[in-house]
């Protein structure tokens, strides 16, 4: 009997190539798009549709808008408003798409659920472990750290061991109308919206003082909530002395202190995290501690280049061989072990 995939299809080249390749592999294919905010683009639902179509698979369009709001927007609008920078992408993955849909799905008899993320598959000592994908300009394995663990060997990348150049040529062979689409970009419930935007329709504007890190006054901004550490444009500074960068945001009394490139402030060498969770089982982290402590490669913003690191497992503590600048709390760390996605969490303090 063949086993049934649902996949999650955007409406974009790389979920459309990827249900197109379950089904040459002989999957029972089903096609699922999710509908998550009024920002959604009906052009995305309608190009899902057609490929279905093409690939001859059923196709349902699930509305999850009421579940996706109360907790992945309503998230990220409470963190932005306490002063972080969250990664609604990845909470999106772990309450969403491998949480609530996960669920849903097992109850219509799933199989398997697949996306069109660039990730990939892996199998060592019969565990099933995710790993850096072939094509690592489209690694997307910085915002899966957060799926639950035991879900992991119910999930299919089929695009892990491919580039976007292929495909793309693939789409072309499947005769897909989606294969010269561009990529979508941004915060996937926003659209075409900016996040500065989506972020006024909540947060009131509010004006405080920017600060240099010797606390003299540069400026004025119209709320710390608009602002990310590492963030240069947009900030009201005329001291023709800049370029000024977000060092810090002090959301008590409603500050932001910036530092040029070259100030210590910037840079960060130790973190906490919290949140922490972890893709491989026990035994196999077992295998690689050494004095509690693991080293990994690691990075906290996604594309930024992977860093030699020290996760130290009783204190949640990450320290990077060297500093790493601009380091957003709210954001996510995440760290690898040989190519293997072991984990990561969510940054809760700078500590030097």
């Amino acid at each position: 009997m063949k086993k049934k995939v649902f996949v999650l299809m955007s409406g974009g080249v790389d979920s459309s190539v990827a249900a197109s390749l379950l089904k040459r592999e002989g999957y029972d294919v089903i096609g699922v798009h999710l509908k998550v905010s009024r920002y959604c683009n009906p052009q995305d639902e309608e190009d899902a549709r057609a490929v279905a179509n093409i690939l001859n698979i059923p196709f349902y369009v699930i509305d999850i808008t009421k579940e996706y709001q109360s907790t992945v927007v309503l998230d990220t609008i409470k963190n932005y408003a306490i002063g972080l920078t969250p990664n609604p992408d990845a909470l999106c993955n772990r309450l969403i798409k491998f949480g609530y849909v996960f669920d849903l799905l097992k109850k219509l008899g799933m199989d398997y659920i697949a996306t069109g993320h660039y990730a990939k598959k892996d199998k060592i000592d019969s565990e099933e472990v995710i790993k850096i994908p072939k094509d690592k300009n489209k690694d997307q394995t910085y915002f899966l750290w957060w799926i639950k663990k035991q879900r992991v060997k119910r999930i299919l990348f089929p695009l892990g061991d491919l580039t976007k150049e292929e495909v793309r040529k693939i789409a072309k062979e499947f005769n897909l109308p989606v294969a010269e689409k561009k990529d979508s970009q941004g915060i996937c419930f926003l659209g075409s919206i900016k996040l500065i935007d989506f972020l006024k329709e909540f947060l009131p504007e509010n004006e405080g003082l920017i600060l240099d890190s010797k606390g003299k006054i540069l400026g004025h901004h119209y709320g710390y909530y608009f602002f990310t550490e590492g963030q240069r444009h947009g900030l009201n500074i005329k001291t023709g002395d800049g370029p000024y960068y977000v060092a810090l945001k002090n959301p008590r009394k409603n500050y932001l202190i910036v530092a040029k490139e070259n100030e210590e402030i910037l840079y960060s060498k130790k973190i906490r995290l919290k949140n922490v969770n972890f893709l491989v089982s026990k035994n196999f982290l077992e295998k690689i501690i050494e004095n509690n402590k693991i080293i990994v490669l690691a990075r906290c913003r996604y594309r930024q280049p992977l860093i030699k690191s020290f996760f130290d497992l009783k204190n949640k503590i990450l320290e990077f061989e060297a500093p790493i600048k601009s380091i957003a709390l709210g954001q996510n760390a995440v760290f690898y072990y040989d190519n293997i996605l072991l984990g990561g969490g969510v940054i809760a303090e700078r500590l030097e």
